[in-house]
């Protein structure tokens, strides 16, 4: 079977006999570190830790295509220096917030996100609904799919490699704009002026949905939300029933009438509050199942039953740890991985405190726990 079967099948709980290694890869300065302590320069990391381990693994044959949907707003913000001092620069990026970051890095990592860069907000660039106003010109239907859109769909209708639509949920899209705190007041003090932003962000996606999956099928529609903290949701029951859900089911029955097999959120922090919600929504992945912040995949499980798929779920503190600690946290792993509908991986981005003596170490271990080994 293919990677991509391979993906569709355990979401699905169909229960493959091997289960597809896909995870969170590591970024920028883990790839540092991995280069000075043994892992192939001319190789990609995953292909190099497979060659190291000898695992046969089903690797797409050919490079990956990319359909080129759009989602960005259009034209960006100008990316600026405004000021550097002890240490520090003063940036506007992309999107129009003004942040400080540290001089270790520059704009562009702000813009890629191939690092873990420590920012603080100063400005965003909705402050009013004068500021939406300006805001929603950047984002007008047209020109959302490259002028090759239909050679791109019909070289993917062969591929043997998930292929994923990612879009930002309602929740993250109006953090970008407002920035959290400002956000979290408006919900409060202003819901009408939160509501006519939810309701152009639902009515934007769902127009690019809809054109773009009139020729592509996609295997999953992946919305980015980031919209839990350690112990909880970030708002409340409430305000998820009244503000995020109604985008989140309208685009799963758009997916779903596309024949779009997967639908899939994305949450850092404890989601326990969240998963019943999205799985109303129509919704059955969810990742990373972030352990720090007390994330239970067995106890989901039980919970939810075959409703709901889990990606990730490996904590990424044991995997740093290596030794006798991954090989436990594999131990606790496996029950979830009998139960189907799991596919195990990291819990977040692999960071640059995971050695590559021990990423080859987890590799196996997580060979094993896939079937490759």
């Amino acid at each position: 079977m293919t990677e991509r079967e391979l993906f569709i099948d355990t979401v699905l709980f169909k229960r493959p006999e091997k289960i597809p290694m896909l995870t969170m890869g590591p970024r920028e300065s883990t790839l540092k570190r991995w280069s000075e302590e043994g892992i192939d320069k001319d190789q990609p990391w995953f292909e190099s830790l497979c060659r190291q381990l000898n695992i046969s693994y089903p690797h797409p044959r050919a490079p990956r295509i990319w359909p080129g949907v759009g989602f960005k707003m259009r034209p960006i913000f100008e990316e600026k220096v405004l000021e550097h001092k002890n240490g520090h620069y003063i940036v506007q990026d992309w999107m129009g917030n003004v942040t400080e970051i540290s001089d270790e890095y520059d704009v562009s990592y702000i813009r890629d996100g191939r690092d873990f860069v420590t920012r603080r907000w100063l400005k965003f660039p909705v402050n009013s609904p004068a500021d939406f106003e300006d805001m929603k010109t950047r984002y007008l239907l047209d020109d959302r799919l490259p002028d090759d859109f239909d050679e791109r769909c019909a070289a993917l209708a062969n591929r043997d490699y998930p292929l994923s639509i990612s879009i930002p949920g309602p929740f993250w899209q109006l953090r970008e704009w407002c920035g959290f705190e400002p956000l979290c007041m408006l919900l409060l003090d202003d819901p009408e002026f939160v509501q006519a932003m939810i309701d152009f962000w639902s009515d934007f996606v769902a127009g690019v949905l809809e054109r773009s999956l009139e020729k592509l099928k996609p295997d999953a529609i992946h919305v980015s939300e980031d919209m839990a903290y350690k112990g909880a949701s970030m708002i409340s029951p409430d305000m998820i029933r009244e503000f995020l859900f109604p985008s989140w089911q309208r685009w799963g029955n758009i997916a779903r009438s596309a024949g779009v097999p997967v639908y899939d959120m994305d949450s850092d922090g404890k989601i326990d509050q969240l998963i019943p919600f999205w799985i109303e929504a129509g919704i059955n992945l969810c990742d990373p199942i972030e352990v720090a912040a007390g994330c239970d995949i067995l106890q989901y499980q039980r919970d939810h039953g075959e409703r709901m798929a889990y990606s990730g779920g490996i904590d990424k503190r044991c995997m740093a740890k290596g030794g006798a600690s991954i090989e436990e946290e594999m131990r606790r792993l496996e029950p979830a991985v009998k139960s189907g509908g799991f596919i195990p991986g990291c819990d977040h981005g692999i960071p640059s405190d995971v050695s590559w003596p021990n990423m080859l170490h987890f590799g196996k271990l997580w060979a094993e726990l896939t079937g490759w080994l």
